[in-house]
């Protein structure tokens, strides 16, 4: 069984990475790119290592050296050296779905913890089963143990950090990335190195397929921005708006609760 698929393995590692990640942050230092899950975390960690030039221990145990921890933080503590990732909400609990109650080539215990809870008839059906999905993410908050409203409500105004979107990134991953890298460490990433490293952790470098073929049984499973209009229903749309419409309007991505 491989490392990143044992249970026991993924809990100790993430324990390590807690552990470091609060107790050394800004001693080391270490570059924190911290996310609620399924945001894009693991593509911009890649990105921003590659621009340091520092390792990005992916999948296994983190190294006491100047390199990225990519984690899922919610309490802001004394950290520093932070980018916080954001992506909306509706793709993400979309992405989340998947993740979750799909087997893939990254994870190979939480689907099946997530069908235990989730008996759903047909997990192909996601737009019959959002609704009580979305309730699932937000109610029970297992994996991880907070909401992205929790996450977006904990980081959204917190100062010396830097912002990124998701969707910006799609947009324009080079400028984002070059804006990161000064925002960090006050240094000038030069325009044809930051070109070149978009390029080489691209979706279709990574995957050998374009942005918008899926395959549900990999990680990166679509890589595009607005997929929850595929899948949300009116029943969707109000029960998220429940949960974290205002959230959304915190983070710009709408203007009101009209949507």
């Amino acid at each position: 069984m491989k490392l990143q698929n044992n249970f026991f393995w993924l809990k100790f590692n993430a324990f390590c990475h807690y552990f470091l990640v609060y107790g050394f942050s800004g001693l080391v230092p270490y570059y924190i790119v911290n996310e609620y899950p399924k945001s894009g975390g693991s593509w911009l960690s890649q990105m921003v290592a590659s621009a340091l030039g520092v390792p990005f221990p992916r999948d296994r145990l983190p190294i006491l050296r100047p390199s990225i921890m990519h984690g899922h933080y919610l309490h802001p503590g004394t950290l520093k050296n932070i980018i916080v990732l954001w992506r909306d909400g509706r793709d993400v609990v979309v992405s989340q779905y998947y993740h979750w109650l799909f087997k893939s080539n990254f994870d190979g215990y939480l689907w099946k913890r997530c069908r235990a809870d989730l008996k759903f008839e047909n997990y192909d059906d996601i737009k019959t089963n959002l609704p009580a999905f979305i309730d699932y993410v937000f109610v029970q908050k297992k994996h991880p143990k907070f909401s992205w409203s929790d996450f977006v409500n904990k980081w959204i105004d917190k100062q010396n950090v830097v912002h990124v979107k998701y969707e910006d990134l799609k947009v324009d991953a080079k400028s984002e990335l070059i804006r990161i890298v000064h925002e960090l460490t006050g240094k000038d990433l030069d325009s044809k190195k930051a070109e070149e490293i978009v390029e080489r952790f691209s979706f279709e470098k990574l995957t050998g397929r374009k942005c918008g073929e899926e395959n549900r049984g990999n990680f990166l499973r679509k890589g595009i921005v607005g997929d929850w209009r595929n899948k949300f229903t009116e029943e969707s749309i109000e029960k998220f708006k429940k949960y974290a419409g205002n959230e959304l309007i915190r983070l710009g991505y709408e203007k009101d609760d009209r949507w």
